[in-house]
């Protein structure tokens, strides 16, 4: 039984705002777990899955109208407004409180309230955080149980200090009109109503893990990143590791566990974290990360043995699936698996499902939530205490003529407005309009506990103290031709890629200046093993600069700029040595 005073008090408190029938104490033990699933599956909350073909897997559905975060009702709630900045919806605290205590008030009634402890990175880690999450739903401890360290563990590491992230959660009505997801950072407090989905409710990822981490490491002198971590192996058993910031849909699970081509005999890539990094500098003035979590929640459609075999083979077993296609013989589908779909299913909203239909099966956002040690590629330092050394940060999103297939920063500071300037261009799926850049400095937008300005800052600040900073580069695998068709192949050959940077963080080959960084030689990437996919001519055209395309690419960054009202100075500097470099 938990003996900390101030854990305690805080239980109390919450639970008589939101009256539960009981109070169950989450150890982390396997006897809970089994207790746990089977009365989920008792009350339908979760289904078993077949246990010949996927031991442990569980299938879960959510409302219909809850299906994903939910940026429009996600809030910061600082005392000034200022303090959230302006890319964050801003909540006065008094009022958040005052509004969500409303809705808290007996949501958890007749309902079981689970107090979930948690660590937020290795055990025994200088780095590492303890949360205490409490929840009406299984469905959450189970998820929180792969993806946290979980339990008497997180209580041995609290100890008897009153310092963790106090997170409430209740799927009340799941009322998407007054769904909420509130963040008080100068409170160390996490307040999540009427959703029973993902990143809303599992409050050790987004919520902990970069919203309040990221107001953590400002005042503390770290930084939380929304940053896979890999380590390449070469083949004398040297490691080298890059975190690398892409906002959705831009392929960071798949490089994250990605697997060198043919050609590259001897080497590997170990997966250390596919999603967010916290990142110290080290006694020697390097960068250190670790991965806070302990699992993945990855976007199931379009993972499959050819995009991403190591996640697939890390589903196999103890995985919890939601929101994707249950098969007659009680397994998964999803779009874009490689395989044919079923003759006939059960589609995500629990409707019987046939590919004829007309209608995906799977929900676009479908997930899979599975145990990193489960991982073919897990690196045997994921759970290092001191973490791994990063050598290079890599940014990236998808551009079609912009950016190219990669280039260097000049150094921190440019790296920092390489950084502050990333975005995406919109497909036709997303929007109606197509190519419209959707700026998300360090992937970071959604996630940033605090004033944008202040985080540039931030960065700026950390890179002063660092004796060794790493080498920052962006990268863009989604380069088209005038047809539309992609130039470079991706995947696993992003490989190549990796390996020039690599290089140049250990001086081996020389770069070309150009206005935006350091570009590659062509000679430098290596296309053994795809000259037919990729001819040199092909290769400088993804290495080339359109000036006219940089030049619009200049003006939409300054109109961007313009929102911030705490934008650095160096920024602002960075911003027209730009301009000058290519004469506009």
């Amino acid at each position: 039984m938990c003996t900390n005073k101030a854990v305690q008090e805080w239980v109390k408190e919450m639970a008589k705002l939101t009256k539960p029938d009981n109070i169950v104490w989450i150890d982390g033990s396997e006897e809970e777990k089994k207790r746990l699933e089977e009365e989920a599956v008792s009350t339908g909350e979760l289904t078993e899955l077949n246990q010949k073909e996927l031991p442990g897997c569980l299938l879960h559905r959510t409302a219909v109208n809850d299906v994903a975060r939910v940026e429009h009702r996600t809030f910061i709630c600082t005392k000034d407004k200022e303090d959230a900045g302006p890319t964050n919806n801003w909540m006065d605290p008094k009022e958040a409180y005052g509004k969500l205590g409303k809705l808290f008030d007996g949501s958890m009634k007749g309902r079981t309230m689970y107090v979930i402890p948690y660590l937020m990175g290795p055990v025994g880690s200088p780095f590492s955080k303890v949360g205490i999450e409490l929840t009406d739903s299984i469905y959450v401890v189970l998820n929180m149980r792969i993806m946290t360290r979980m339990g008497k563990v997180a209580m041995d590491t609290l100890g008897n200090s009153d310092d963790f992230v106090k997170g409430l959660h209740s799927k009340a009505q799941l009322d998407e009109e007054n769904r909420y997801i509130c963040h008080f950072p100068e409170d160390n407090t996490i307040w999540s109503v009427n959703s029973g989905y993902g990143g809303n409710v599992l409050l050790g990822k987004k919520c902990f893990a970069l919203r309040i981490a990221s107001y953590m490491g400002k005042q503390e002198g770290w930084m939380a990143e929304h940053m896979l971590i890999l380590g390449v192996e070469d083949p004398n058993g040297n490691v080298s590791y890059i975190a690398g910031a892409f906002p959705s849909a831009c392929g960071k699970t798949n490089l994250a566990m990605l697997i060198p081509p043919a050609y590259a005999k001897g080497y590997k890539v170990w997966t250390v974290g596919d999603d967010i990094a916290w990142m110290r500098i080290g006694e020697d003035g390097r960068l250190w990360a670790v991965n806070p979590e302990a699992g993945f929640f990855g976007v199931a459609p379009g993972t499959s043995m050819k995009s991403n075999p190591n996640a697939m083979l890390t589903t196999r077993k103890n995985t919890i699936f939601t929101n994707v296609v249950q098969t007659p013989d009680n397994t998964v589908w999803w779009e874009g698996i490689g395989v044919d779909p079923p003759q006939e299913g059960i589609d995500w909203k629990g409707n019987p499902w046939t590919p004829e239909s007309g209608e995906k099966g799977a929900h676009p956002n479908s997930r899979f939530t599975a145990p990193a040690n489960q991982c073919p590629s897990i690196s045997p330092e994921w759970e290092n205490p001191e973490g791994v050394p990063i050598s290079a940060i890599l940014f990236g999103g998808r551009r079609a003529r912009v950016a190219p297939l990669v280039y260097q920063s000049f150094d921190w500071e440019h790296g920092v407005f390489v950084g502050a300037t990333m975005g995406s261009e919109t497909t036709a799926a997303a929007t109606g309009k197509v190519g419209v850049v959707r700026r998300d400095p360090m992937a970071m937008l959604p996630f940033c506990g605090y004033n944008m300005g202040d985080y540039f800052g931030h960065w700026l600040e950390m890179g002063k103290k660092l004796t060794h900073p790493p080498l920052i580069f962006n990268v863009n695998w989604f380069r088209t031709d005038d047809n539309g068709n992609f130039l470079w192949p991706g995947f696993g050959e992003n490989f190549r890629v990796l390996k020039w940077i690599l290089a140049r963080c250990n001086g081996e080959v020389d770069a070309l200046e150009s206005p935006i960084g350091y570009l590659p030689k062509v000679e430098d990437i290596e296309l053994e093993g795809i000259e037919d996919k990729v001819s040199i001519d092909r290769l400088s055209q993804l290495l080339e600069l359109d000036e006219d395309a940089w030049k619009d690419e200049i003006k939409s960054q300054e109109e961007f700029f313009e929102k911030f009202d705490r934008l650095p100075k160096e920024i602002k500097g960075q911003l027209e040595n730009l301009k000058d470099r290519f004469g506009f």
